[in-house]
């Protein structure tokens, strides 16, 4: 973790405030790509996942936009409420789960709520580089973060905002973008419910054009929730799983080592081989055709009493 410092802070939209990390000195910072994100340190002491929302090309800061959570568990409140200009903010080395094809032509992206923070990045980044249109969907223009960047002329035609008062009723729809599939990579960020619902509508594209980002991780428990064991094929291993835990912290508890990034289901690193049980599967990434051989440990839980894995 680097001893960052908050360089500038301000609002940006209701209980929404950015922050400006920098070297005390003025030192150049890690280089990351557009999608990235850090974990800092908040002032309550909790470690937490955050987009960086500026350009890549920006060497000398990073800038994190934070949502007050006041129904989460301290972390965004304390960042917002407590943290100061000047204040340090211990943050890691930046980490890409969501990053931009490369090879794309073109590219839609699809923001709910504080998922426009990474797309933030993407766009700032891309520029004109390569064509691309916004959808950013919120509750209210007061909630709405970057709205005047985002609002200026010359974005017209490229970006739509729209505002639904948490009327269900008022949901914009996305169908009619995504309906026809084409060569460009959709990017959606925002919370469950918005990306399953994309994740449905895009069904018919093609899998690797269409990518998620979410900092939810496994999210609170389920009433059905319950728990289960695991055991590792390979070494005969068995763990508990409780309600509240996921496998990938029991197996790491247990000192295994497993690959991740997002924790939260979205971008496949910790895809790992399921040889027998049923999987309750809560990620968004796996194919109805791998459900049965594979699970993210990050995220899905069983349905059955016990599962093996191919560890």
């Amino acid at each position: 973790m680097m001893p960052l410092t908050i360089a500038a802070a301000a609002d940006v939209a209701e209980n929404v405030r950015s922050f400006e990390l920098a070297h005390a000195n003025g030192a150049e910072l890690p280089p990351f790509t557009p999608g990235s994100h850090v974990k800092v340190q908040t002032p309550s002491g909790a470690v937490r996942k955050y987009s960086l929302c500026n350009a890549a090309s920006e060497r000398d800061r990073y800038i994190i936009t934070v949502k007050r959570d006041a129904a989460g568990q301290g972390g965004s409140m304390s960042l917002v409420d407590s943290a100061a200009v000047g204040d340090v903010l211990p943050t890691s080395v930046p980490d890409n789960a969501f990053a931009l094809n490369e090879f794309a032509r073109s590219f839609i992206f699809i923001a709910g709520g504080i998922g426009i923070t990474p797309i933030m990045s993407m766009i700032r980044s891309l520029e004109d580089a390569a064509p691309w249109k916004l959808y950013y969907l919120t509750r209210s223009a007061q909630s709405t973060a970057f709205i005047d960047e985002l609002s200026v002329p010359e974005l017209r035609g490229r970006v739509t905002i729209h505002h639904d008062h948490g009327d269900v009723a008022q949901s914009f729809d996305l169908w009619p973008v995504l309906e026809r599939p084409s060569s460009a990579h959709i990017y959606c960020c925002g919370p469950r419910g918005l990306m399953e619902s994309v994740r449905d509508m895009a069904g018919h594209w093609p899998h690797s054009n269409v990518h998620f980002e979410s900092f939810d991780g496994a999210g609170p428990p389920r009433l059905d929730d319950r728990p289960f064991s695991v055991r590792l094929a390979k070494t005969a291993q068995t763990f508990e799983v409780p309600i509240g835990k996921t496998i990938l912290e029991v197996l790491r508890a247990g000192g295994c080592t497993i690959a991740s990034s997002c924790e939260s289901g979205t971008c496949g690193t910790c895809r790992t081989g399921l040889l027998a049980g049923e999987a309750d599967h809560r990620d968004m990434v796996l194919m109805p055709e791998e459900m049965d051989t594979q699970i993210m440990v990050c995220v899905s839980r069983a349905k059955s009493a016990e599962l093996v894995l191919d560890l």
